[in-house]
């Protein structure tokens, strides 16, 4: 177990719920569906037709000239960094920015614009590629920009593990600071690929839902009607302070980042391993990690994407590192699937659960499989929670389990 604590000090996110995190929160509580159908002319051709969008443009919030030299990706993570960094009080604080690093991943990264700019190409030639597409679709550009604004200099950061991509960056800011590389970590995820490409690319692989007359019913996790995950965009940022840096400029503490355990299947690109073996481990280094017995988790915040093979397989790995008794909740059931944000939008979830003792429901839950855990389902459920955790796992085998508890 480690010495050094690490707390939650501020929140950032941009997503299909709302602009920010109290919007995001309050829908999350309220049941409230993101998902809807696409309108963009492309679409109509699509097996898949429906997607969670953000409820916020980022031209509401970034000036357009600015705007244009960022990937959507970039635009939403700078939204989320700023939110959080407000949020927890460091703008005008003195902190010591040799002191501060970033860790901000992305699943897919900047996919808009280099199908957009291969579009320019080939209609118009490569005098009319935008001098700016290299910074717009590299994977670090995300982070990148976040720690240019924020003026980072302990280290910027960039994870790239798919699905798992927002919980892997935070966990890799719980490792800096524990190291003494920083006292502040900027860490989250981002993404922003509805666009035709990748939905037809996950439509051929069948792992979407194709209930297009009922958008707000097709992200179904766990219910034995799902047919797939719908896929959303957004980004989520929170900042990780040492303890003791945090007490000792007065911070407001939403959480502690108490553990993290990461780990591998060794199994298939793409498939979890059917028993969940690998999610297994990880729980279990992350519960060691913060030197917390299995009673204490009393919440679970699931990766649960709506597929049939991987949901219940999850259900598996929690039985066996955890137990029956936490109260799990799937939020993609309302944001849909975020990718490489996804893991940051959850923990955001998870760490004002431990904080309210509310854990937000998972709708659609109209047939539950056999098998199932106690969850939330429908309406919001008032709970204790001394401690949480929040899964996510990724294409390529990626499993990470995050615990947060209360200070």
């Amino acid at each position: 177990m480690a010495t050094t604590d690490v707390v939650v000090t501020g929140l950032g996110a941009t997503t299909p719920l709302g602009g920010d995190v109290a919007s995001t929160w309050e829908a999350m509580l309220a049941g409230r569906s993101g998902v809807g159908p696409l309108t963009q002319e492309w679409a109509a051709q699509l097996p898949v037709r429906i997607a969670a969008q953000l409820t916020v443009d980022p031209s509401e919030k970034i000036d357009r000239v600015k705007l244009r030299r960022l990937d959507r990706s970039e635009a939403i993570a700078l939204i989320a960094a700023h939110e959080a960094w407000a949020d927890a009080g460091l703008a005008d604080s003195g902190l010591d920015t040799e002191r501060l690093a970033v860790s901000v991943g992305t699943g897919i990264g900047g996919a808009q614009t280099l199908l957009a700019q291969d579009d320019i190409l080939e209609a118009s030639g490569p005098r009319r590629v935008s001098p700016h597409t290299v910074p717009m679709l590299m994977p670090n550009g995300p982070a990148a920009w976040v720690g240019l604004e924020l003026g980072a200099k302990a280290g910027v950061h960039s994870v790239a593990s798919a699905c798992a991509t927002g919980a892997e960056a935070i966990s890799l800011g719980l490792d800096i600071i524990r190291s003494g590389r920083a006292d502040v970590v900027v860490a989250g995820g981002t993404e922003a690929v509805v666009h035709q490409l990748p939905i037809a690319g996950f439509a051929s692989m069948r792992a979407m839902s194709t209930r297009n007359d009922e958008p707000e019913k097709a992200s179904r996790p766990w219910d034995k009607g799902r047919d797939g995950f719908v896929l959303g965009e957004g980004a989520g940022v929170v900042v990780l302070e040492r303890a003791d840096h945090a007490a000792a400029r007065g911070a407001r503490i939403y959480a502690r980042l108490a553990g993290a355990g990461i780990t591998s299947d060794g199994y298939d690109i793409v498939q979890p391993h059917p028993e969940g073996l690998g999610a297994t481990r990880a729980i279990a280094k992350a519960l060691a990690d913060a030197g917390i017995a299995k009673s204490d988790v009393t919440h679970v915040n699931a990766h649960a994407t709506s597929t049939p093979v991987g949901d219940m397989a999850e259900i598996a790995s929690l039985r066996a590192a955890v137990g029956d008794h936490p109260v799990l909740t799937s939020t993609k059931s309302m944001t849909g699937h975020l990718l490489g944000a996804a893991g940051a939008v959850e923990s955001i979830a998870t760490i004002l659960a431990v904080r309210d003792g509310v854990i937000p429901p998972t709708i659609n839950l109209d047939d539950p499989e056999e098998g199932l855990l106690d969850v939330a389902a429908h309406k919001s459920r008032q709970h204790d929670i001394p401690a949480a955790l929040n899964n996510s796992f990724g294409f390529g085998g990626h499993n990470v389990a995050l615990v947060f508890t209360r200070v």
